[in-house]
């Protein structure tokens, strides 16, 4: 589990094939990994990826062919940055919103304009996801907890504050490149609710008032 705080950028050392699948080499530059043993997980733009070895600036993590399909890792190269984050601990402080590290869908970058010392970032999402985009809502952006200012369509803007510019690659995106997006898990599981599920007939439990639209504005949602 992660919280969309980018804790470092990194370079992509090395991408190479390896059998069926693909090893990612990773310089993690000022990332701290004295904490880190192998097995641990390190969100490389947004993918949730297993280290598998600890160099001595870096790490190496295998990266399926479905990964690599679904996500924007295959378009990587050695010397390109990404956006960097280890696993939350328990005890960390929870600055951004609850991310997994599962790439939903790839998104691209429609447009960039100045606005005050932010830059507003308008993108498109894949049609299926777009549901789970809401005004003032939470995104993650290449591994980047973002607030969704607002939606219209599959296309959704969000501001970037220099600070943000500053500690992540966001600075560097040109309109038209892609970026892996990971939509609010919240949404996800409140849609599966809302969708409801048939008792099955040897059931003993309790028959219980359907989730939906009625019910969670009762209940303050």
């Amino acid at each position: 589990m992660f919280t969309g705080i980018i804790e470092a950028t990194g370079v992509i050392s090395k991408l190479q094939q390896s059998q069926s699948d693909w090893r990612l080499h990773v310089n993690t530059e000022k990332l701290d990994l004295s904490d880190v043993v192998l097995g641990d997980s390190i969100a490389v733009n947004g993918c949730c990826l297993t280290v598998i070895e600890l160099l001595a600036q870096g790490f190496c993590a295998d990266v399926s062919n479905e990964t690599m399909k679904c996500t924007t890792l295959s378009s990587l190269k050695a010397g390109a940055r990404v956006n960097l984050e280890k696993a939350m601990l328990a005890t960390s402080r929870f600055g951004g919103h609850i991310v997994s590290g599962h790439v939903d869908g790839v998104g691209s970058l429609l447009s960039r304009v100045p606005d005050g010392q932010s830059v507003k970032l308008v993108y498109n999402a894949p049609a299926e996801l777009a549901k789970y985009i809401a005004a003032k809502g939470s995104i993650c952006i290449d591994g980047t907890s973002l607030t969704v200012n607002g939606v219209l369509d599959s296309t959704f803007t969000v501001n970037i504050i220099p600070h943000t510019q500053e500690e992540t690659i966001i600075a560097n995106y040109v309109v038209g490149q892609q970026v892996n997006l990971e939509v609010d898990l919240v949404a996800r599981y409140l849609e599966r609710l809302m969708q409801g599920e048939s008792t099955p007939a040897n059931s003993t439990s309790i028959e219980k008032a359907p989730i939906d639209k009625e019910f969670l504005t009762k209940h303050g949602f």
